[in-house]
């Protein structure tokens, strides 16, 4: 748990009901929050649903515009195709957008295929990338924590907010991509502070993953959130979450009950 001056154990509000899903998840806890940067795949929609339509859209378009290629990549070789170009470049792991391409530029390559492709290639793959499926709580919890606080998007992915239909209740978004580091690093949870104009310790970084959210977000010296939507046992050892929710909502609850004490 990463310290602040003015942190401290006030209980305040009323915890969940016994029973409830978030009940006991760390409710008393208070501390100020100026504002949040917030992880976007598995936070705020699940990403295997988008994957798995990414490949069965991208090989039907493939399949009409480029048959030769269809046919050299189907939907497994195409997989195996994209992981080793990630295995291949690490140092472009920050850069989803740029292993992409990369990868249908080599598919387009040894079939024969005109790169002229590329770019229809990748706007239909992209387009199938930002239709996104929230979790049920998702974008009522988003309008309410953001109407509490300035919200940062903070993402390792290429979601576009803009396509999704969100950007308006970010004050900004920060991909690895334009960063040039991808989380866990401490350099893209600074970045996002200072362009928040708040001290590390007063902006509370929210996510899904363990490592990438929670523990990069307390070696940054933000605060941290895990939502845990399928309450699965915390197995970090150096580092546990300043909170943990199963939902937003609850995050937003939470938000709304310290709001007044622990958020003048």
């Amino acid at each position: 748990m990463v310290p602040a001056a003015d942190a401290g154990p006030a209980p305040v509000g009323h915890p969940p009901a016994p029973g409830t899903p978030d009940a006991g998840l760390q409710w008393a806890v208070s501390f100020t929050v100026r504002a949040i940067t917030l992880d976007l795949d598995d936070t705020l929609w699940p990403f295997a649903p988008i994957a798995a339509r990414i490949d069965q859209v991208l090989h039907a378009w493939m399949d009409l515009h480029s048959p030769a290629t269809a046919a050299m990549y189907p939907l497994e070789a195409m997989r195996e195709l994209r992981d080793r170009t990630w295995r291949e470049h690490p140092h472009l792991h920050h850069d989803l957008t740029a292993l992409r391409r990369l990868a249908l530029r080599v598919a387009l390559e040894n079939s024969g295929a005109s790169l002229d492709l590329l770019d229809p290639a990748y706007e239909a793959f992209y387009a199938a990338r930002n239709q996104v499926e929230f979790y049920p709580d998702a974008v009522d919890a988003l309008a309410r924590i953001a109407a509490r606080v300035p919200v940062a998007a903070l993402s390792n992915g290429n979601a576009d907010l803009g396509r999704i239909g969100l950007a308006h209740h970010f004050a900004f978004q920060l991909g690895a991509r334009e960063h040039g580091a991808a989380k866990p690093e401490a350099s893209i949870f600074l970045a996002a502070c200072t362009r928040l104009e708040c001290e590390p310790g007063l902006v509370l970084h929210v996510g899904d993953h363990a490592e990438m959210d929670v523990a990069g977000a307390a070696r940054a010296g933000l605060r941290s959130c895990w939502i845990n939507r399928e309450a699965r046992d915390w197995r970090h050892e150096e580092i546990v979450p300043d909170l943990q929710f199963t939902t937003l909502t609850a995050l937003a609850d939470w938000l709304d009950a310290h709001a007044t004490e622990a958020n003048p």
